[in-house]
């Protein structure tokens, strides 16, 4: 196997989103054509209500995939489709926003007050950027979890060893998984060669890739891989607990402004008239 170098190692960056949740931005903007097929993914975990508790009130999407992962505590969610719910800790929502959805995601933190999480947006190809809107909501139960050799993977999309995630039917082909390894495991995964590959290590530390690049967590930090087809990381004596996310590029331009991110700048302006106009929505509740 050819084992993927570290290209670029970044720590998270704190900023303020929705009505005033203090979060941390992984990537985004400037970054998404070296992210392809991913836009942008948010750190939002918090330990006191006054830094999420105003949340994120209603807000369009088009044209993207948004996957919000809970750890800790609540998140309320509900849209203008008639869906709502609560997405719990170990919880996924695999949101397909396609033609356009309305939508609002107000957290709660735990008895301790703690709440937290992480939104990656995933970008959908022109041919699908006004399919029906979607939703994929996996329970922690659902998500398999498999340990071997000191360590332990959540399978939500993809597949790991012989077990296969429960997020099916996504164009861009993404493995999202939850890894946790013990004092000093050395973990390898075979990953499709072209496909874009990172790591957002939030807790511990270890030693990332072929030059084996030394990585704490801090607040959290982000490591990019280059190419190849497998990927190896090495915890600390502290351990290490990361989120690795793998996807097929799309190749597509991108036109991008706020929660929608179209094909061309044309596509754009025409979302938001539609916004402003009341037309946006365009398919129903079933």
């Amino acid at each position: 196997m050819t084992e993927r170098s570290v290209e670029l190692v970044r720590r998270s960056e704190p900023t303020l989103e929705g009505a005033g949740v203090h979060l941390r931005r992984v990537f985004g903007h400037g970054l998404e054509q070296r992210f392809d097929p991913f836009l942008m993914m948010d750190d939002f975990r918090g330990d006191h209500p006054s830094k999420y508790e105003r949340g994120f009130p209603w807000h369009p999407h088009r044209g993207i995939e948004t996957i919000t992962y809970m750890i800790e505590g609540e998140c309320d969610h509900g849209d203008s489709l008639g869906n709502e719910g609560t997405i719990c800790p170990g919880d996924v929502q695999w949101m397909t926003a396609g033609s356009g959805i309305i939508h609002q995601e107000m957290p709660r933190g735990d008895a301790a007050g703690r709440m937290g999480g992480f939104q990656l947006w995933a970008n959908l190809p022109a041919v699908q950027k006004m399919r029906e809107p979607r939703y994929q909501g996996i329970e922690s139960p659902q998500i398999p979890e498999v340990e071997w050799g000191g360590a332990r993977v959540r399978v939500i999309a993809g597949r790991y060893r012989d077990v296969t995630g429960p997020v099916s039917d996504i164009t861009v082909e993404p493995e999202y998984l939850d890894v946790a390894l013990g004092p000093g495991t050395e973990w390898t995964l075979p990953v499709p060669v072209g496909h874009t590959v990172f790591a957002y290590l939030f807790e511990g530390a270890g030693t990332f890739g072929a030059q084996a690049t030394p990585v704490t967590a801090d607040d959290g930090t982000l490591v990019l891989f280059g190419d190849g087809d497998s990927v190896s990381i090495s915890s600390a004596e502290e351990g290490a607990r990361f989120l690795l996310v793998s996807g097929k590029p799309l190749h597509e331009p991108i036109a991008w402004r706020g929660p929608i991110v179209m094909n061309t700048q044309e596509e754009l302006r025409v979302a938001w008239r539609e916004l402003e106009a009341g037309s946006f929505v365009k398919h129903g509740a079933r």
